[in-house]
């Protein structure tokens, strides 16, 4: 029969093992903390903002979500709030002119990631915005389904092109691409047929995540394969890649 003393002992051991439950329950709350982000959304249509809203809130809970309705107040944002994880961008709000309000803003903000999000869907377009420093750009009829995965693997640190969009394209649009970005036979013969295969899933806007995932590879594996890509097609970046390869048919290629 155990002693008071010892019952005592026991008590107290068996409440000493309780807290690591504790423990866990606030690494845990910590750990959400942690994942939740901050999101400015600049849109000067309401509806709009109230639906991105929603996506974010329901695919990120926990998230912060400021809104404004104009370029000058977005700027004025990011210099009163520099822990920003995103801007969601209109391409068509008051003081944006364009392209020229992303640029405007990257000046300014440099270290905060920019998503175009926009009703706009010309190909063209899509890849200045990324070539003027946007990591993504959403179009504005996307699925809620599809939004929440943009943003997700923007928020990875992944770009995001509207694959639909990146795979069509004028016939002025692709002599202008062949034009500006011709890639010889020479240099794609160059290319191992790996390489080959995720410069063709690249072309499609896909992120390397979803190429590691598509091909069975590591996806530290496709980041080597992309750095080999760009070294071999004498591009700088993913973008000018992509762009490069436009108009490839890939399957001539894959033949070999």
């Amino acid at each position: 029969m155990l002693t008071e003393a010892q019952n005592a002992s026991t008590s107290k051991k068996r409440y000493d093992e309780g807290d690591p439950t504790s423990d866990t329950n606030a690494q845990q709350e910590s750990e959400t903390m942690e994942s939740s982000y901050k999101i400015l959304i600049a849109d000067d249509h309401p509806l709009f903002r109230e639906a991105i809203s929603n996506v974010i809130a329901a695919g990120f809970a926990g998230t912060e979500i400021i809104e404004t309705e104009d370029l000058d107040s977005a700027l004025a944002i990011t210099q009163e709030q520099d822990d920003l994880d995103l801007i969601l961008l209109d391409l068509n709000m008051p003081g944006m002119h364009g392209l020229n309000g992303l640029i405007s803003l990257r000046n300014e903000a440099p270290t905060i990631p920019v998503v175009i999000v926009s009703a706009e869907e010309d190909k063209q377009v899509v890849l200045q915005a990324i070539t003027y420093g946007a990591v993504g750009f959403i179009t504005k009829s996307s699925p809620r389904e599809q939004m929440t995965e943009a943003i997700t693997q923007i928020l990875n640190g992944n770009v995001y092109l509207p694959s639909d969009i990146i795979r069509t394209g004028g016939e002025s649009s692709r002599r202008q691409r062949r034009d500006d970005n011709p890639i010889s036979p020479e240099l794609l013969n160059s290319l191992t047929r790996r390489q080959l295969l995720v410069l063709e899933r690249m072309s499609r806007g896909e992120s390397n995540k979803q190429i590691a995932y598509n091909l069975n590879i590591a996806e530290t594996t496709v980041k080597a394969h992309v750095s080999a890509i760009l070294r071999k097609l004498g591009v700088h970046n993913r973008v000018q890649a992509i762009l490069s390869a436009g108009d490839v048919d890939f399957s001539q290629y894959l033949k070999r």
